[in-house]
């Protein structure tokens, strides 16, 4: 574990996050068990001030156009916070407690001031995340959420099994973006957007080792399970291009804020 790096401990669960790059859990590991994928661009990052793709890069705020990096080309994806450090929010000796709070302030190419929070609960059967977006002046469109890298495999028994129940799936273009349709959903393998509207419910099963539920509060997630590697349930604020098709404003009166909780039973 490199300096900079938080460790938060609770019995034999260990998370280790990366403030450094992009706020990141680089590990969580149960029993000595890896549960993400290995990797500095894995792990699990924030996807803030939006999530997914922007459609060209492009959104107007109040009709003023703004235009972001194509880091995705033709498109603009899962925005600037897994690109930047952040700093402890209450700095301190890295003393293992379960609890970590981080915060970055919004700068280029992000047109907007502001300021991201991120906070870290551990126990010993959860894990809660929260995400706060805040502006420091004009409101804006943003998003907020997560894209975590489960392993696929454990390394012993089966495969992860993935198990959920929406209400529709966002029907996906050519262009990798929703069409504004909803269809009902479709077998896998997905790089798919899902509404789920009493809220994200999704078990992930590693048949005789582990059950994984990714919860919130809030109705969308994407699944992405196109590589062998890994499987990631991404709880987010809105779906993919939202800052044009939904878009939530930041105000000075009302912050983003999202929350998922994932739990865990042994099996």
């Amino acid at each position: 574990m490199s300096s900079e790096e938080v460790r938060l401990v609770a019995g034999d669960v260990e998370l280790t996050v990366s403030p450094e790059n992009g706020c990141r859990i680089r590990s969580l590991r149960l029993g000595g068990t890896e549960l993400l994928r290995q990797g500095a661009k894995f792990g699990c990052f924030p996807m803030v001030p939006w999530c997914g793709r922007t459609g060209n890069g492009r959104f107007t705020n109040g009709g003023i156009p703004h235009q972001l990096p194509l880091n995705s080309p033709p498109h603009a994806i899962h925005g600037t916070g897994r690109n930047t450090a952040w700093r402890r929010s209450r700095p301190g000796s890295n003393d293992g407690s379960g609890v970590a709070v981080f915060t970055y302030d919004l700068a280029d190419p992000w047109p907007y001031p502001g300021r991201v929070t991120q906070s870290f609960e551990l126990t010993e059967s959860a894990l809660t995340l929260t995400l706060g977006v805040e502006t420091y002046g004009d409101s804006f469109p943003a998003q907020a959420g997560w894209h975590p890298w489960f392993n696929r495999s454990l390394g012993a028994g089966g495969d992860a099994q993935v198990d959920f129940q929406p209400a529709w799936q966002e029907e996906r273009g050519e262009d990798h973006l929703p069409t504004g349709k909803r269809i009902d959903p479709l077998p896998g393998p997905w790089d798919d957007c899902f509404g789920m509207p009493d809220g994200v419910d999704v078990t992930l099963t590693w048949p005789g080792q582990l059950e994984l539920k990714v919860q919130s509060r809030d109705e969308w997630v994407v699944i992405y399970d196109e590589q062998a590697e890994a499987v990631c349930v991404e709880p987010q604020s809105g779906p993919p291009n939202g800052l044009n098709t939904l878009p939530r404003l930041v105000t000075p009166i009302d912050p983003l804020e999202i929350a998922t909780t994932w739990s865990w039973r042994r099996l």
